[in-house]
């Protein structure tokens, strides 16, 4: 598979410290040292900050005075609080999008589609691609530029890598679930908003 997008420096290295914590590196409670970091990547401290701070206001990650930064203890009732949000905001971008995804569905059928190929390959950086994908494409095609960005500031896709492979031992296939939202957006479901409620809220980890 294609290794994801990453459109800055921040973001590459957000994505190496999100690997570090859900891989173990960092355990909880454990010190992570800017610094260090910087050195490794060979690259200044201020994108490092940058990143940190990102994961600080997902809660990923605490800052105290004299104690530097530290990863959380996290647990998948931490994990689950976005989703009820989450649900909601898709539902809203559901309603607004239903009548251009029943016309045209492509966007989503392709990430359908990788899923199908990250499930048979058991690759869950894929599956985290491609259904964080999928669920974007829904939020874009409600043509609304707060509620995209209300989406996004969630931040989905930390989430879900931590849902999906931190939190969910067991692999399980994405694409059968997607599939079926891509059918009811295609003959105007009327409960396509209720539909993706449930769909999402099936996502959360369980307590």
């Amino acid at each position: 598979m294609a290794p994801p997008v990453v459109h800055s420096l921040r973001e590459q290295i957000r994505e190496h410290i999100l690997e570090g914590i859900v891989s173990g590196r960092w355990q909880p409670g454990e010190r992570i040292v800017e610094r260090r970091i910087a050195a490794e990547l060979l690259v200044s401290q201020t994108p490092v900050r940058e990143a940190l701070r990102e994961l600080e206001s997902l809660r990923l990650i605490e800052s105290a005075p004299n104690k530097g930064v530290r990863v959380r203890e996290l647990t998948a009732a931490d994990l689950k609080e976005s989703y009820p949000v989450r649900a909601g905001l898709e539902q809203v971008a559901a309603e607004l999008a239903a009548e251009s995804l029943a016309e045209d569905p492509s966007a989503l059928e392709h990430e359908v589609a990788a899923l199908y190929a990250a499930d048979a390959a058991g690759d869950s950086e894929a599956q985290v691609r491609h259904t964080v994908a999928f669920h974007r494409a829904i939020v874009q095609a409600a043509g609304n530029s707060v509620l995209l960005h209300t989406w996004e500031s969630l931040g989905i896709e930390v989430w879900t890598t931590l849902s999906i492979r931190w939190l969910s031992p067991e692999p399980r296939p994405h694409a059968e679930d997607h599939a079926r939202l891509v059918a009811a957006f295609r003959r105007r479901d009327p409960a396509i908003r209720e539909l993706i409620k449930e769909h999402v809220l099936s996502c959360a980890p369980r307590v």
